[in-house]
């Protein structure tokens, strides 16, 4: 089998301001763009965030490609890892994004928080604070360990 890996790709409107929000809130860095020539929308473009890739692009309907503005929301939810998520949460607030649920420290060995961007993806900024085994996580959540 060969090797796979998962990028999301996410579609905003405008996509050109979700570039900066990203660059200034999760430090990502632009690899490139394309820019429709016809209305100069972005067509596509590439972030690195830490080792991973976010591919991006503005809404194109006629493609059925829309943003969770047009849909009301999405249901995806990404997690992005980090080494300080209390850091990672306030620089995301300030860059524009909602905080939906605050940072805690949860029973399953991270501290995480839910933040929506400008754009209406919604994102778990999450920091690993203790390896805790399948079978512990599961103990935990029935006995209602915090």
């Amino acid at each position: 089998m060969a090797a796979l890996s998962l990028t999301p790709y996410l579609t905003c409107r405008r996509a050109d301001e979700a570039i900066v929000f990203y660059t200034r809130a999760f430090g990502a860095t632009e690899q490139f763009r394309m820019s429709d020539p016809a209305d100069d929308r972005v067509g596509h473009a590439e972030l690195t965030l830490g080792e991973s890739r976010l591919m991006i692009a503005d809404e194109y309907p006629d493609f059925g490609a829309i943003s969770p503005d047009a849909l009301g929301g999405s249901p995806v939810l990404l997690h992005l890892q980090c080494d300080d998520v209390d850091a990672m949460t306030r620089r995301a607030i300030d860059a524009g994004a909602v905080l939906l649920r605050p940072l805690t420290t949860q029973s399953f060995g991270e501290r995480n928080a839910l933040v929506l961007d400008p754009f209406g993806h919604r994102w778990m900024l999450s920091q690993t604070t203790e390896q805790v085994a399948p079978d512990e996580m599961q103990r935990r959540w029935e006995d209602g360990t915090p």
